[in-house]
């Protein structure tokens, strides 16, 4: 199937595109807040920037667009244009995703990856949140790298 879109409209498509506060990251995020659990956001100090800290639980919430990642859903099929381009894009994309969750839980982090499309249906989403948040953390050291600077 060709392009519908001109490559400028195209072009305007791709720089929309957001890699923070996307429609899938809010949602993850109000439901966390509503769960009644407090978290930062984008720590610059931990490997990749992860989406969503849970520091007093040692817990990390990474979301991720289907597409972008390589989710095997519908969501994450390739376009057939330019499959040259897309299909080492994506991969490097899925091998940066497991050298950084590797290098989070080698830090000491549980790290939970939940799909856009796993956004979708509420219920289960908040039964995915809150089975990770509740969950006692099978990693019983306090985690590495994650400095704070203490507000006056």
């Amino acid at each position: 199937m060709t392009d519908t879109r001109t490559p400028e409209q195209r072009t305007a498509i791709m720089r929309s595109v957001r890699s923070r506060d996307t429609g899938p990251e809010l949602r993850v995020r109000r439901l966390a807040h509503r769960l009644g659990y407090r978290y930062r956001l984008h720590v610059k100090t931990l490997p990749g920037k992860p989406d969503i800290v849970f520091p007093r639980l040692n817990k990390i919430i990474l979301v991720h667009g289907c597409f972008w990642h390589g989710h095997g859903c519908k969501y994450g099929k390739l376009p057939k244009s330019r499959q040259d381009f897309w299909e080492p894009k994506i991969a490097a994309n899925r091998a940066r995703d497991r050298r950084t969750i590797g290098a989070l839980r080698s830090l000491g982090w549980d790290v939970k990856v939940i799909w856009q499309c796993q956004t979708r249906d509420l219920k289960k989403l908040e039964k995915r949140v809150a089975t990770f948040l509740e969950r006692k953390s099978d990693r019983h050291r306090k985690p590495k790298s994650l400095s704070w600077t203490k507000i006056s």
